[in-house]
């Protein structure tokens, strides 16, 4: 689907808006409640097309999951309820579904069998195969088992102790699914923290984890019991228009009720540092996560450098940070996020390549970019690649680029904010 988005004369973003529920905390919830003794009510769960994949590979394993007024209520069999599915079970462009699934999946005594989309097909599933395979897990797939279709006969798995390569949820979090099921300790070590939403809920279902600084443990054989989840608005979702709040003139947001788990507020972090103009409202700080108001104003934005131990706490956000970066005054250097080439595209060379076309001057280097500010955007013809946080963030891109910014592929933005051109609508003034 392509669509056009018109620039006509100054405009400016004003009001109010409430983003959809988080990703990560959406997955985690039906796939917890599934695994779970008893029902579970998930409040907010993003319905963007990601989830419900999720919600339809579990459904074909036999858990009941239906829509009930504002919640979604899961009505768990307990991991040993799982059913061995009838057909392939298909996550389209998740890799969160596909990752924390096989993680799931190892310690199933049965055979299921995955696939995805075209973008999933390019994906490495080995840093998940390989500590899996480890634990006792049998999987195999494209190319040395590493890419779907992917298959897994899981069941006899024993702890293990995996120091882990990179800094990922999606790795951290398929481990101790699969520990959740193993003989004994299994017991996960970053090289830098990664988001912990996993083991929050697994908190909240009654599991005990163990976290140690950058380790992570659990003890196997532990059921987890049905329990109600409130999902906060999603940070990821949420630095779109942050964003442009900054960056568009004479703007004014407030995005309520986001997450703000500290694993995720690298966006803030760096906005704050360049200098945006934003306030912290916290509202709730729940059991499991913990959420605030955010304003933002138009603000005047400086080059920094970003690296580090910051990459994995807004991994997903770069995109929309280089936009930004655009505006800035100064340089702003991106690096040490090599993770940005195994995302729905590389993140690197796309988001170079689709703002270099609306005038940005930017540079991709081998772990990351290089971004001068400064830049007066132009409109053009770009694409999404089927990526939606680079679809979302071309669109923001249209408002400061005065004619007619055409961006294809716009429907791959539904896989997390299926309402986004109906809140960037309705904040235009």
């Amino acid at each position: 689907m392509t669509i056009t988005l018109k620039t006509e004369g100054d405009i400016q973003l004003k009001g109010t808006i409430k983003v959809p529920g988080d990703k990560s905390i959406s997955h985690r919830s039906v796939m917890l409640g599934a695994i779970a003794e008893g029902k579970t009510k998930v409040y907010g769960l993003l319905t963007g097309e990601d989830c419900l994949n999720t919600i339809d590979c579990f459904r074909k394993m036999g858990v009941q999951i239906k829509r009930e007024g504002n919640y979604v209520e899961i009505d768990g069999t307990g991991f040993n309820g799982l059913k061995e599915p009838d057909e392939i079970l298909d996550v389209g462009n998740s890799g969160t579904t596909i990752r924390l699934m096989l993680g799931i999946l190892a310690g199933a005594p049965f055979h299921t069998c995955l696939i995805g989309d075209d973008s999933i097909a390019k994906r490495p599933m080995d840093r998940v195969a390989r500590p899996l395979r480890q634990m006792g897990a049998r999987i195999d797939g494209r190319k040395n088992g590493s890419f779907t279709p992917i298959s897994i006969r899981g069941g006899g798995l024993k702890g293990i102790e995996y120091s882990s390569p990179v800094a990922s949820a999606q790795v951290k979090s398929s481990i101790l699914l699969a520990g959740l099921h193993a003989e004994g300790m299994t017991t996960v070590i970053e090289p830098q923290s990664s988001r912990d939403h996993t083991e929050r809920m697994l908190k909240a279902f009654g599991c005990e984890v163990e976290i140690d600084g950058l380790k992570t443990a659990i003890r196997g054989k532990q059921a987890l019991k049905g329990t109600t989840i409130k999902v906060p608005g999603d940070i990821s979702s949420a630095a779109f228009f942050l964003v442009a709040g900054a960056i568009v003139p004479n703007s004014e947001l407030t995005i309520k009720n986001v997450g703000i788990n500290s694993t995720r507020t690298g966006i803030i972090d760096v906005l704050k540092e360049m200098g945006a103009n934003i306030i912290i409202e916290e509202t709730e700080s729940g059991e499991i996560e913990p959420a605030a108001d955010i304003s933002i104003k138009t603000s005047n934005l400086k080059g920094i450098e970003i690296g580090g131990d910051m990459i994995p706490r807004l991994i997903d956000e770069i995109p929309i940070i280089a936009l930004a970066a655009t505006q800035a005054e100064g340089v702003t250097i991106i690096k040490d996020a090599e993770e940005l080439k195994v995302k729905e595209t590389n993140r690197i060379d796309t988001v170079v390549r689709e703002l270099s076309k609306m005038g940005a001057r930017i540079e991709a280097t081998d772990d990351g970019m290089i971004i001068y500010g400064g830049t007066d955007l132009r409109p053009s013809l770009v694409d999404s690649h089927g990526d939606h946080r680079i679809g979302m963030m071309l669109a923001i891109a249209s408002c400061l680029a005065k004619g007619e910014t055409v961006v294809e592929n716009s429907e791959a933005i539904s896989i997390s904010y299926p309402n986004f051109f109906q809140h960037l609508e309705e904040l235009k003034s």
